[in-house]
């Protein structure tokens, strides 16, 4: 895989250069904030500057593209890049221009009016269907009209190289490419996860839905030395073990799958760690509003037939936190709670301290643990590594090819 920095050293001075970023940033709500107001989290942005700021002092022509939600292939004002577009000029300290379609006479004319060393972002690339069109020569002819946009390819939206998009995997091969300073770290510190990994290996796994993690999982009980469960997902395994979970989040068709892990894990020696109590509530928690909804603790083989399980209770803080201690390595992809709402934060709060406390190598994966370590409060500084893609990472642990890193090997 060819580097920045061997693409810089060859030059790139009045080339122009496609930098495929993930810009995929969480918009605020409420009051309908406009300009840069509108960006909760400027993580992603602000990953992606020191590959737009190297080409940029080398005086390219550099083309910033991105998608943002999932509009339906069409635009839509909701998904637009243009608050991104305003951010990363203020990171940047220089004006950056916006194209208002993708490969349009906007972006034609705005590609074209670059000098040297200047910065442009194009509109949503889900905006044309042709991005993730499932068909390879819908996807191929956009490829062919971005390809015209620019000299060279320069991959860094790691958040994305998991989807087979046109401007993920069929662009750089229309274009000589290289990985940009974001996607050589995060592949970087995922090899520290898959290869020769230091000792104990501990992977903290939270979020929603257990059938989106069944497949690390199973990598993970040949590699972990301790997972840690927690979240809505906690709720399939807590039924898999035969307890009432009232009304919590439950994926019933997963329990079976779930049931098996529970016995490999025991027959294999990783220790697999569940909650032994959770905050309940009878109803989900109003995240706008944020008013207080008075929880109740209670043990997790004692969740009331009419309550549901929003986080992980004071016991199993403690216990999570003593069991990621001793860790030489640590992954945490996954909330422990609806850390949105501060009556169900403790948990999510706890596990990331816990993680700041550690001496280990610690991985936030991506997402919304991302989300969450900005959100309640923590210094990035502190951890070893954030990721810009969780899914990316999980699909990178799970072992599969990712198309976007492997559209960009020679």
């Amino acid at each position: 895989m060819k580097t920045i920095d061997e693409l810089l050293a060859e030059g790139v001075a009045g080339k122009r250069v496609f930098v495929r970023a993930d810009l995929n940033v969480p918009l605020a709500t409420g009051g309908e904030p406009t300009g840069t107001a509108a960006i909760a989290d400027d993580g992603r942005i602000r990953a992606v500057l020191p590959t737009v700021k190297a080409l940029a002092e080398a005086g390219a022509k550099v083309v910033v593209a991105s998608h943002l939600g999932r509009p339906k292939g069409a635009p839509d004002p909701a998904f637009s890049l243009a608050p991104a577009a305003a951010r990363l000029g203020e990171l940047l300290g220089s004006a950056v221009a916006f194209a208002t379609d993708t490969v349009g006479e906007s972006a034609r004319s705005t590609v074209a009016g670059l000098s040297d060393g200047q910065v442009a972002v194009i509109e949503n690339l889900r905006f044309n269907p042709g991005e993730t069109a499932k068909d390879d020569a819908e996807r191929g002819e956009f490829a062919d009209r971005l390809a015209a946009l620019a000299d060279v390819y320069v991959g860094d939206g790691f958040g994305a190289v998991h989807r087979r998009h046109a401007s993920v995997h069929e662009l750089p091969a229309r274009l000589p490419h290289a990985a940009g300073f974001l996607i050589a770290t995060e592949v970087g510190v995922l090899k520290k996860l898959t290869e020769d990994v230091k000792r104990p290996y501990v992977v903290a796994l939270g979020g929603a839905k257990v059938s989106d993690k069944l497949a690390v999982i199973d990598q993970l009980l040949g590699k972990a030395d301790r997972i840690l469960i927690g979240g809505g997902m906690a709720y399939t395994f807590l039924k898999a073990q035969g307890h009432e979970v009232g009304i919590s989040l439950l994926q019933e068709d997963q329990v079976p799958a779930v049931r098996e892990y529970i016995e490999r894990a025991e027959k294999t020696g990783v220790e697999l760690v569940l909650p032994v109590d959770v905050l309940v509530s009878p109803s989900f928690p109003d995240l706008k509003a944020k008013a207080p909804t008075n929880p109740t603790t209670v043990a997790a083989d004692a969740i009331p037939a009419d309550q549901e399980g929003l986080d992980i209770g004071p016991a199993t803080r403690k216990l999570y936190a003593s069991k990621l201690a001793d860790a030489a390595t640590v992954f945490w992809n996954g909330p422990m709670g609806v850390f949105e709402h501060p009556d169900y934060a403790e948990g999510t709060k706890e596990v990331a301290q816990a993680l700041v406390d550690s001496p280990a190598f610690t991985v936030v994966g991506g997402g919304d643990s991302a989300a969450a370590v900005r959100l309640l409060g923590f210094d990035e500084n502190a951890f070893g590594h954030i990721s810009t893609g969780g899914g990316a990472s999980l699909e990178y642990l799970e072992g599969k090819t990712l198309p976007g890193l492997a559209a960009l090997e020679d």
